[in-house]
């Protein structure tokens, strides 16, 4: 399994960065995973890094290298992130419970598979085109495919979402593969804070004319700009798929010659209560990307 990666979250105007993005892998199996803590609602940083620890701990403990069913694996262990922030606010007495949305992708074989709760999206990319898209958790998407069949009123808020991770009822999980990837499909992962002020064609049109090193940056900063000083946090991971190894990125990641039992992982593994750092600029990312090669490297070379 070889591809390319790249992740980038910016504050905005709000007062904390409640997004948070990862990834983890080991030989044949990865997994991609963004999450945007929802205001109105306490420590949403919290629910956030919660619910990509917990995706990132069952993955571990089931890609072993291979997950054996990708999407059964992703809907229990979202399921599995919402019962940890139940758990999380009866523990500490809370009024109400943290809550996040979250998209998650696994990459298998040479297929995709993805899911979401909420309104954080997946986009895929092939060649010029837009091929997928997630559909949100939101009253005004789904007013919006109900009036393709019966006239409606009055418009909703797109703010408003029907379901998310943390709520009093069980979340609602749209799941989504295989579909068979080709060398060079681009993939996005993205909180509202960019779909929100930037257009999915023009999401596509940097996806398709620049890298995903500079397309993923220039479309956060696009984001920041058309919102203004009110803007939301911004957090996007971009993912090529068979992305030539000999490319000058830092972020290339190739899993061929890593044994059975490594598993790499960017997604922070702080304590539930701690502050992580609302932001996680490139520096931070390259640095955790080479670490992870050099814990391969090493593993590589015990097994000779």
């Amino acid at each position: 399994m070889r591809f390319a990666v790249y992740q980038v979250s910016r504050k905005g105007g709000r007062e904390k960065n409640e997004d948070r993005m990862g990834y983890c892998y080991t030989r044949d199996s990865g997994l991609f995973a963004l999450a945007d803590g929802m205001g109105g609602h306490p420590e949403g940083e919290v629910a956030s890094q919660l619910a990509l620890q917990t995706l990132s701990a069952m993955f571990q403990q089931e890609a072993k290298p291979r997950l054996v069913d990708p999407l059964r694996f992703m809907h229990d262990a979202i399921i599995a992130g919402h019962h940890q922030l139940l758990r999380y606010a009866t523990e500490r007495a809370l009024i109400d419970t943290p809550r996040t949305t979250l998209v998650a992708c696994v990459l298998q074989g040479r297929a995709a598979y993805w899911a979401h709760c909420g309104d954080s999206r997946l986009y895929l990319v092939r060649g010029d085109k837009l091929v997928a898209r997630t559909r949100d958790h939101s009253y005004s998407e789904l007013q919006e495919t109900l009036s393709q069949v019966v006239p409606l009123g009055e418009r909703f808020n797109r703010n408003v979402l029907f379901t998310c991770l943390g709520s009093p009822g069980k979340p609602v999980i749209d799941t989504a593969g295989p579909l068979m990837m080709q060398p060079g499909d681009r993939l996005l992962l993205c909180s509202d804070g960019l779909w929100g002020s930037v257009s999915d064609a023009a999401i596509t049109e940097h996806l398709v004319k620049m890298p995903i090193s500079d397309a993923a940056p220039e479309l956060v900063e696009l984001a920041l700009r058309t919102a203004g000083a009110k803007s939301d946090n911004v957090t996007v991971l971009a993912v090529e798929w068979e992305a030539a190894e000999d490319g000058d990125s830092q972020a290339g990641v190739s899993t061929m010659s890593i044994g059975d039992e490594v598993f790499a992982s960017t997604i922070q593994a702080s304590l539930v209560g701690e502050n992580p750092p609302d932001e996680l600029d490139d520096a931070e990312i390259e640095r955790s990307i080479r670490e992870i090669n050099e814990a391969i490297q090493r593993s590589s070379q015990k097994r000779r």
